[in-house]
């Protein structure tokens, strides 16, 4: 059995750097592979481990926008249907962190030529994406990443693995003023607890410093919030790993993202820890 990544997503997104740090963390990438030889790929793979034991165990197919999608969709239903381990990664951006990307490389979009100007031809693309965006195990945002925090989040992902099928999770912090993330399953709204910020001494600090933990811990609605929110988790996150999910990416969002958000995936993370996972913790916001 192999473990197969299908990487997709828009033009400018982050695809041929994620495939990068896929090789450098020991995954055999098929760029710009054709829809048609999908198959053939993986069949070789398999029967080159099968007779050597030197076939493809991680293999990582990277699928152009300019593909048939609905093709791409079937292709990756039916190894789904097959003894592999299947997962689809989708880089997503925003429309005008594209632009600026493309205005700064100065290479034309792949669905530039048909008139309307980058904007335009972006839009079309992600409208045209959506069928496969939805077949996604995990959907990286891409729009404020670094190169750098890119190959981390792969590595966090697909590295050191192994056999390893069990759910990853991962929970982040955020400020609704900045905007909601794109690439989490569930978002949480904390903004109904009371607010540190108003508290001047509380104020310079972030929900990671014990007096805001405090402050936002002991207030009689989060503990009934939390209450009913880990029972809640205790029925949906076990429900998502039965169903075979991969990912499960959790949201929790204040106003600014520096304290009520902060203080709750702490304690969030440590609820997911207590029951068997390891989740990767972002503060999206903090330092805003």
């Amino acid at each position: 059995m192999s473990d197969i990544l299908v990487i997709t997503g828009l033009s400018g997104a982050g695809r041929s750097n994620a495939a990068d740090d896929l090789e450098d963390i020991g995954w055999f990438v098929v760029d710009n592979l054709p829809v048609t030889l999908m198959d053939k790929i993986v069949e070789l793979g398999s029967a080159s481990s099968a007779v050597s034991g030197a076939g493809f165990q991680r293999l990582a197919l990277v699928v152009g926008p300019t593909a048939d999608q609905s093709e791409v969709v079937r292709e990756i239903r039916r190894l789904r249907s097959s003894e592999h381990r299947v997962r689809v990664l989708f880089l997503d951006a925003n429309t005008s962190e594209l632009v600026k990307r493309y205005g700064s490389t100065r290479r034309k979009h792949p669905l530039d030529g048909e008139g309307g100007g980058i904007t335009e031809a972006i839009e079309r693309e992600r409208q045209l994406l959506e069928p496969v965006k939805a077949e996604a195990d995990l959907l990286i945002d891409t729009s404020t990443l670094t190169v750098h925090q890119l190959k981390a989040r792969i590595a966090d992902s697909f590295a050191n693995e192994g056999n390893d099928a069990s759910m990853q999770t991962a929970v982040t912090s955020f400020g609704f003023k900045h905007g909601i993330p794109l690439d989490v399953d569930l978002v949480i709204d904390v903004r109904f607890l009371p607010n540190p910020h108003w508290i001047e001494a509380l104020r310079p600090l972030t929900g990671l410093d014990e007096p805001v933990r405090r402050y936002v811990l002991d207030q009689p609605t989060t503990s009934e919030f939390l209450e009913r929110f880990e029972h809640l988790l205790e029925m949906l996150v076990p429900a998502y790993a039965t169903e075979g999910k991969s990912y499960l990416s959790i949201a929790i969002g204040c106003t600014g993202g520096r304290h009520r958000s902060v203080a709750i995936s702490e304690e969030l993370a440590g609820w997911l820890r207590r029951h068997g996972y390891q989740p990767r913790v972002t503060h999206r916001d903090i330092g805003r």
